[in-house]
């Protein structure tokens, strides 16, 4: 099958540091070119992939300092896409509302994953294009309410064996926060999760424009180099060491995570996960087995005292059961072939209608 990868354009496929849907998007390209299709990835030209690689511009758009617009780039690359879109049999977007306008104007189909949430104003384009196939992250991520095409749920999936496992925490013992230093990733709650336990918490994760304020006014003043840890933007290796030494990745979010791939990340390395009850987070852990589902800070500060009963390689083998490369590409395939099985059918009915009218002539 030949098929479009269409990946957003701030972050490198993979990222060296944060970026979920870039890492996905790299390890769902590279395992359909292992298995014979014909990809071609449309990403930053950085990116690093099995696949046929298209590009727009020649890095990641968060590290160019000299764009201002980025919309425009993601204009550009969308176009690309689009103007070839006879030579694919299947186009899969990752860049959200972006894509529907482009995909109703050729018919080539496009199935679109949904990495993000909905707001009132990206529901308008939503609507406009609510027929096209949608492929929804975690079952909470949907809306019912806007009748939107849904054709599966596929879990996002990570290479378990780039995650190195660690059977025990480090000492001295600590708590771990990573994600996007922002308010909907709850890191102020994690800080006082982690102050009324009395426990140490190390923080990684990048701070967008968009949340310096936040990061100045709530999370830096509580920053003290001690209990307190704040180590920036973390690459992988960084990141598989801070959550596998730790007793517990805290998640407290104050919204509906889509999916949350730091939780599967963070199992992967044997360290279970404390997390609000919002979201995905209840398709994503195992309640009592691989992590804690709470409902406040309270319920937060009373898991850390029995997450030490969990058995660490059970929350491992759970990530390679669950959300391994291997199913979440077994399930894009069956979309492919359940979206390619329509588009034949109706051109068959199409056919059958010519025919028809030709006959009565």
């Amino acid at each position: 099958m030949r098929i479009a990868q269409v990946a957003p354009l701030l972050e490198r496929v993979p990222p060296p540091a944060y970026g979920g849907i870039e890492l996905v998007v790299g390890l769902l390209t590279d395992e359909l070119v292992r298995r014979g299709h014909e990809v071609t990835l449309f990403a930053s030209g950085d990116s690093i992939s099995l696949a046929k690689l298209m590009s727009v511009h020649p890095h990641a758009l968060r590290l160019d300092r000299t764009i201002k617009d980025y919309s425009i780039y993601e204009m550009l690359e969308l176009a690309s896409v689009y103007q070839r879109a006879a030579e694919f049999d299947i186009i899969h977007s990752h860049m959200g509302y972006a894509a529907l306008p482009y995909a109703n104007l050729v018919t080539t189909p496009t199935v679109h994953t949904l990495h993000g949430i909905f707001t009132p104003d990206n529901e308008k384009m939503f609507s406009f294009g609510k027929k096209q196939p949608y492929v929804s992250i975690s079952d909470a991520q949907r809306e019912p309410r806007l009748g939107l095409n849904y054709v599966a749920t596929v879990y996002n999936g990570i290479d378990i064996n780039n995650y190195e496992f660690y059977p025990q925490p480090k000492n001295p013992p600590y708590l771990a926060f990573l994600g996007r230093i922002s308010p909907e990733k709850g890191v102020h709650l994690a800080i006082e999760i982690a102050q009324q336990a009395g426990w140490p918490l190390k923080i990684a994760g990048k701070v967008d424009v968009v949340d310096v304020e936040y990061f100045d006014t709530q999370i830096k003043p509580q920053i003290d180099g001690k209990q307190i840890q704040y180590l920036g933007e973390a690459n992988h290796a960084q990141k598989n060491a801070l959550m596998g030494g730790a007793v517990a990745t805290l998640f407290p979010i104050t919204w509906r995570e889509p999916f949350g791939l730091v939780m599967v990340e963070s199992m992967a390395s044997g360290t279970p996960v404390i997390a609000m009850r919002l979201g995905s987070t209840q398709e994503v852990i195992s309640h009592g087995k691989t992590g804690f589902l709470c409902d406040g800070v309270q319920e937060c500060i009373s898991a850390i005292g029995k997450v030490t009963e969990l058995d660490r390689y059970a929350c491992r083998q759970y990530v390679q059961n669950c959300f391994s490369i291997e199913n979440m590409v077994d399930g894009y395939e069956a979309v492919y072939q359940q979206i390619m099985g329509e588009k034949f059918a109706h051109n068959g009915r199409y056919r059958n209608l010519l025919s028809l009218g030709s006959d009565r002539t």
